[in-house]
């Protein structure tokens, strides 16, 4: 069952960056600052750039293929099953540890307003907010939508005040004038951040409920990043600028003991604390809320395809949303809670987020070598493959700079994964990948592709991207036979392939097939446009039989030599048709001419590059579609 489309561009900028202000702000930089000191600024701003990458690869899939699923759908269908499977389990898991990450931060704020509570009531009080957003989220996926906007706007706010009074009153030579280049720790803390900005790029996950996701996710998404990048850069410069060293390596909450120090007069000073503390619980909820969401949608996608049991992929009828997945996530939510601590957390998490980065770059360049003909994302990652080479690099750089432990762990869960797929999940898919077609030409280059699963899932996606409702001639063009021929013939030569092709579709006989084509052609010529390269149709055969109708694609960009007259035609559509099938064959001409009509048809037409290609061409253009 389809999940249904109710996020818009606003939804999708707040769930993004709403996704990424929590832990990684409010919390982790005190953690950090034990490790690298002042040089942490370093490692937000490396971190950040990394990004880039990833977040432009991830927008490029995103937008050719909104599915829910995300990352893993990418790789599922461009990689294959077995990647796939490990790309799912990670984001599933970096999405559920970052969302985790923050509901565990929560305790930390807490005891600035209730400085009294035992360790095991802030977990309690984390569990809670954990059991409120799956209920929301349970209930209603655009209300999970609006709460998420109203939330956001008020964290923003909160966190420009705080930039603004914090730059009234820190110190710019403390903040470069203490950083020490050691290069080991800041990229050990590079990693270690980097989950501060994952957020971002789990907006795929959801990408089959946003309206428009084809117009919607771009500006949204990157307008989310360059902000909250932004604001990370800003907040750090003021912490450092305010707070001592030893002040900034004893506490979990640096914003609200920054803000105890914004301002003279104690009343405004313990409000800007009070603020804070709210502003961090906020950034936390909304984490947790659009993490329930959006991880939720990896089990969900890999159950639709049978690499986890049917349950996961259990939607509800009235509100379209997948509560199996909901709750199991919302489960290991809270397991997470309280079993891990914070510093645990930010390394496993962005240990999977890396994971999934270097598979979301890797995609990107098989499916662009590998030429498929409905692959048109509306937005394309710049500087390819430069990009996302340096990308991968990138990461598996930072993997192993977060230690050995770490490498081990994740060459651990990449086996484990694997090990799922080869007992359960290779016995349930025989889906071939893009990347098996990519090598099997580069090995054959006369190899020739046979339909894959993605390729049909693409054309389906750009139709009802551009909210089109097939009729009973779109139909008929998906199954189209096609003769793309590359070299001169007369008419005689083309009816004679045609009829052999009629004749195995109807079990007939070819000779009487091509009778009645030369036949039709001597009553009058059906030539619809006169001249070279102009579109042209050729005759419907009257046929034995009830209730049949068949269309055969034609096209040479050689030509055919029409007639005496010393016509040629380039293109030709070969209607053959039952006697009671008139009224259809009229609106299919109808539709014919539609088509050949729109301004675009003949250049990509003459440009499309297989079979596949020419179809899709005929199907997507524009035209009124008839269902009687």
């Amino acid at each position: 069952m389809d999940l249904k489309k109710q996020l818009n561009g606003i939804d999708v900028f707040s769930i993004a960056s709403g996704a990424m202000i929590s832990t990684g702000i409010f919390v982790l930089p005190a953690v950090v600052f034990n490790i690298a000191g002042p040089a942490i600024l370093l490692s937000y701003l490396f971190a950040g750039l990394l990004m880039l990458p990833a977040v432009l690869s991830q927008l490029e899939l995103a937008t050719a293929i909104p599915k829910a699923g995300g990352s893993y759908f990418f790789a599922e269908r461009i990689l294959g099953s077995a990647a796939g499977t490990i790309t799912g389990f990670s984001n599933w898991l970096t999405i559920s540890l970052k969302s985790a990450f923050a509901l565990v931060g929560i305790g930390a704020f807490a005891t600035l307003i209730f400085p009294h509570l035992t360790e095991l009531e802030l977990k309690l009080i984390s569990a809670s907010f954990c059991l409120f957003f799956t209920v929301i989220n349970l209930v209603s996926v655009s209300s999970s939508g609006k709460l998420q906007v109203i939330l956001v706007i008020a964290l923003l706010l909160i966190l420009v005040q705080f930039i603004l009074f914090g730059y009234r009153v820190m110190d710019f030579g403390k903040v470069f004038s203490t950083i020490e280049f050691d290069w080991k720790n800041i990229f050990l803390v590079t990693g270690m951040v980097f989950i501060s900005y994952g957020g971002l790029t789990n907006i795929a996950s959801i990408a089959e409920e946003v309206k428009n996701p084809r117009k919607s996710l771009i500006p949204s998404t990157l307008f989310a990043f360059f902000l909250v990048y932004l604001l990370y850069l800003l907040i750090i410069v003021v912490l450092l600028g305010i707070l001592t060293p030893e002040a900034f390596s004893h506490t979990l909450t640096p914003l609200s003991d920054a803000g105890k120090l914004l301002f003279i007069i104690p009343e405004l000073s313990r409000a800007e604390v009070v603020v804070t503390a709210l502003a961090a619980i906020l950034a936390f909820v909304t984490t947790a809320n659009a993490g329930i969401m959006t991880a939720s949608r990896n089990p969900m996608a890999m159950s639709r395809d049978r690499l986890l049991p049917e349950i996961f992929s259990k939607v509800s009828r009235k509100k379209k949303i997948p509560y199996i997945s909901v709750l199991i996530t919302s489960g290991f939510m809270l397991l997470v809670i309280f079993l891990l601590n914070i510093e645990q957390l930010a390394k496993v998490a962005s240990l999977f987020m890396l994971l999934v980065f270097i598979v979301v770059n890797f995609s990107v360049i098989v499916i662009r070598y590998t030429k498929l003909s409905s692959y048109k994302p509306s937005f394309r990652a710049p500087l390819f493959p430069v990009l996302q080479i340096a990308g991968i690099a990138g990461y598996i750089f930072l993997i192993f700079e977060m230690g050995w432990e770490i490498f081990f762990a994740a060459l651990g869960f990449i086996a484990l994964s694997a090990l799922w797929y080869l007992v359960y999940g290779r016995k349930q898919v025989k889906r071939k990948s893009a990347f098996m077609h990519l090598v099997g030409s580069i090995v054959d280059p006369e190899f020739k592709p046979e339909n894959t699963t993605l390729e049909n899932e693409l054309l389906d996606i750009l139709i009802e991207g551009m909210e089109i409702e097939e009729d009973r001639f779109d139909k008929l063009i998906r199954n189209a036979p096609v003769l793309d021929l590359h070299i001169t013939m007369n008419r005689d030569q083309l009816f004679k392939q045609i009829s052999e092709i009629i004749a195995k579709r109807w079990n007939t006989d070819p000779s009487w097939i091509k009778l009645k084509l030369h036949r039709r052609e001597e009553e009058a010529s059906t030539l619809i446009y006169p001249g070279v390269a102009v579109p042209h149709a050729v005759p419907h055969i009257v046929a034995e039989g009830e209730g049949k109708f068949d269309i055969i694609l034609v096209r040479d960009k050689h030509g055919i030599d029409w007639n005496d007259k010393g016509d040629v035609v380039y293109t030709a559509f070969v209607l053959i048709g039952t006697k009671d099938e008139r009224n259809f064959h009229l609106r299919a001409l109808m539709a014919i001419a539609q088509v050949l009509q729109d301004p675009e048809f003949m250049t990509n037409w003459m440009g499309a590059k297989n079979d596949k290609e020419l179809r899709s061409v005929i199907l997507l253009t524009k035209r009124q579609r008839s269902f009687k």
